[in-house]
């Protein structure tokens, strides 16, 4: 699968397009994302940290810097927090492309208990491929969106340690932790 990073050079932040390229190459190879290409469009310009696919035929993720970046150091790319955000990115954009998943609501129509849960689902899916993920933070980010009670802890439980759910198993599962 041909992964491209746009810029190939960069001049405003201290990243490596060839850094970049292997992060998203080994995801591509953990996650069994079927035969596509994926390109990476690195917006420098901005400290900002949003990012979102905005295709998946063929795979295109927008990035901010800031997501990419080390907190500790600023213009440096943090290869841990790269591969949590692309990781994330491209586990929603496999789980589009599976018509087993169902059709999910465009991005731009989800509410923000539906991203927290679908997040929660692809960051728990991430950790258990080997990746370094912050349980935690997920935890209390998943607790905002719906309630700091035990009905929202396990439903966090459900998504964090769940494989093969479908669109409709999540918004039932984030529903139900809101009800």
């Amino acid at each position: 699968m041909p992964v491209e990073i746009r810029p190939e050079t960069f001049s405003l932040v201290h990243f490596d397009a060839t850094e970049i390229r292997a992060i998203v190459e080994q995801l591509v190879e953990v996650i069994g994302l079927p035969a596509a290409s994926v390109t990476i469009e690195v917006d420098e310009t901005t400290l900002l940290a949003h990012a979102q696919v905005t295709s998946t035929d063929p795979i295109v993720i927008a990035v901010e810097s800031g997501a990419l970046e080390d907190p500790k150091v600023v213009g440096q790319l943090n290869a841990t927090a790269t591969a949590d955000v692309l990781g994330k990115l491209l586990l929603s954009a496999k789980d589009r492309l599976d018509p087993a998943f169902g059709e999910a609501p465009a991005d731009a129509d989800l509410t923000l208990s539906e991203v927290a849960a679908w997040e929660t689902y692809c960051i728990g899916r991430l950790g258990r491929l080997g990746h370094h993920v912050q349980r935690q933070r997920r935890l209390y980010q998943f607790r905002n969106r719906h309630g700091f009670t035990d009905a929202a802890d396990a439903a966090f439980d459900a998504l964090w340690t769940a494989d093969g759910l479908t669109w409709a198993d999540i918004s039932a599962i984030s529903n139900q932790a809101t009800a």
